[in-house]
């Protein structure tokens, strides 16, 4: 660093364009991109209920009280719409994942699309163990 240099009051600067707050509505890409990111604050939400619900598993009174809680219009209505938002997390999460992941066998990539179907795939059968589990305990 020179310490001889004089100060200049007109030292040029670089110059950046301004970014509006709601950039990420000029695209539909940059859209979705801010929805995935709020989606987090629902799958936040659903371990939180399920901790509740674990918490309300402890004792009879509170799985009763836990269960009139969750009856209630307003944490219907919230879990109706974090169950749409983790359901966009996953979908933007599976098709995502082709980018995210490189996959070699004998040193040729694997399609994109064969790793996004096995996403799935995957979904799909567990959502089907956990539904016949659920279907055959009652």
């Amino acid at each position: 660093m020179n310490r001889n240099a004089a100060y200049t009051p007109y030292h040029p600067r670089w110059h950046r364009q301004r970014v509006s707050t709601y950039w990420w509505l000029e695209r539909r890409s940059y859209f979705l991109f801010i929805l995935r990111e709020v989606s987090s604050l629902a799958v936040g939400w659903f371990v939180a209920f399920l901790l509740l619900l674990v918490r309300a598993l402890s004792g009879a009174g509170n799985y009763q009280a836990f269960l009139e809680w969750a009856r209630h219009p307003v944490v219907l209505a919230i879990n109706t719409g974090c169950f749409l938002f983790v359901g966009l997390h996953a979908v933007t999460w599976f098709n995502l994942a082709p980018q995210a992941m490189v996959v070699r066998v004998g040193g040729t990539r694997v399609p994109g699309w064969i790793i996004a179907a096995s996403n799935y795939a995957a979904l799909a059968t567990t959502t089907a163990v956990v539904a016949a589990l659920l279907l055959l305990r009652w």
